[in-house]
């Protein structure tokens, strides 16, 4: 009788749980393609299509974005009655361009994506954004009938592979990674780092212990050639994604500006974070928050360090911890508080780890050699050395030399991220 009574709950929960999401939407994706333009003083977004894939891995329950990360938000309403039925934050590589010297003096546009659960009715999706203040403001609108003949269908269909399968999408954290550079004979090698990557990923925590929690896929796509643009050595391979190193001027920032043939490619499996691998043993990654990540796989020592330090950005909304290295002007103002987890100028600490600071910690906190294992608010990070602090000496999100773990706040933002991508 007790277990027929414990699985009754467990089979009511199940349903109620799932009804969430079947209230307003059917098990596949709708995404959105636009066009992000700009310069650094302004920003427009313009429509482009709207496509229908087959899966959809995000939660049956968490559908409004509670985070509060992400220089964007995607946000889905009922078209008859406003109610809000779906949120996510995210930011975008156009948001980093728009710091950089360029962007002063020219218009840019790039190519972007936002996915949703297949609505079952009419709705409107918004694109609101933060401007400098760190205020949000509505950006972009576009009504959407789900039953229009224009939302297109078509796809290249590519292979797909288990690398670590723990259970049902909707239950778990969903990563799927895709190639790059790797050709046609290379597949095995592609596979064999997917392995790697699996293998890596979990020996840190708090991956390691919610491995149960997390599903890993790869996609196979082969190129005509091997390995990433290098620019600054005349390099120039003709490449699935036309990944790239010298981004922003930054040798070793590898990034992909066509964020829609990444999601052509992604769409072959369920998944809610993408992570590429480029085949390259040059040092060098990148990633952005709920957007793409991508590094090399076959660097010497500390590949699976870039993994980690990467994937912390695209998964839990880290912030660089580190001084210099970016050609960006501005990009944490002083006067606002900004919304990563671990980086903080003080405007409103309280809203960080102000909580969880040992008793009597000086804030900000002197970086002297016994303070260095403590828990603190340390000066420089963000890319700049004054006005932003950090919460400890050294982590993974600062220096891959030298330190293996994740300092307790990013430990923290990790951890509550995967519970909202599983309960």
């Amino acid at each position: 009788m007790k277990y027929m009574i414990c699985l009754f709950f467990v089979i009511f929960f199940f349903q109620t749980s799932n009804a969430q999401l079947l209230k307003y939407f059917e098990e596949k994706t709708l995404r959105l393609d636009y066009y992000h333009c700009g310069n650094a003083a302004a920003e427009q977004f313009f429509f482009d299509e709207l496509i229908e894939e087959p899966f959809w891995a995000g939660s049956e329950t968490k559908l409004i974005d509670t985070n509060g990360y992400g220089n964007h938000f995607v946000e889905v309403r009922l078209e008859d009655t406003g109610e809000l039925i779906f949120s996510r934050g995210y930011s975008t590589l156009f948001d980093e361009w728009k710091t950089t010297p360029q962007a002063q003096a020219t218009d840019c546009c790039y190519p972007e994506s936002v996915v949703i659960p297949f609505p079952r009715n009419k709705v409107v999706v918004s694109i609101i954004s933060r401007n400098k203040q760190g205020e949000f403001g509505k950006k972009f609108e576009y009504s959407v009938d789900p039953k229009s003949h224009f939302i297109k269908k078509e796809r290249e269909k590519l292979s797909v592979f288990d690398v670590v399968n723990s259970g049902p999408p909707a239950k778990k954290v969903d990563v799927v990674l895709l190639p790059e550079g790797y050709t046609i004979d290379q597949q095995e090698l592609f596979k064999s780092d997917c392995q790697k990557f699996a293998e890596e990923f979990f020996r840190y925590e708090p991956y390691t212990e919610n491995r149960d929690k997390f599903n890993i896929r790869g996609v196979w796509a082969p190129s005509k050639e091997e390995g990433p643009d290098i620019p600054g050595d005349r390099i120039w391979n003709e490449t699935c994604l036309n990944a790239s190193y010298y981004t922003f001027g930054s040798e070793r920032y590898l990034m992909v500006n066509d964020f829609q043939g990444i999601r052509d490619m992604a769409g072959n499996a369920p998944y809610d974070y993408i992570y590429i691998l480029a085949n390259t043993a040059k040092y060098g990654g990148g990633a952005i928050y709920n957007f793409y990540g991508i590094s090399a796989a076959h660097h010497i020592n500390e590949t699976g360090k870039i993994y980690i330090h990467e994937f912390g950005h695209l998964f839990a909304g880290l912030g660089d911890e580190y001084v210099g290295g970016v050609e960006y002007s501005e990009f944490y103002p002083t006067s606002v508080e900004p919304w990563e987890p671990n980086l903080t100028t003080l405007v409103n600490f309280d809203q960080k780890w102000k909580s969880i600071l040992p008793e009597g910690t000086v804030i900000p906190t002197n970086s002297t050699q016994k303070n260095q294992e403590k828990l603190g608010v340390y000066e420089g990070g963000g890319y700049v050395s004054k006005g932003v602090y950090r919460p400890a000496f050294n982590c993974l999100m600062n220096n891959l030399h030298n330190i293996d773990v994740f300092c307790p706040v990013c430990n923290k933002a990790i951890k509550g991220m995967i519970d909202f991508n599983c309960k």
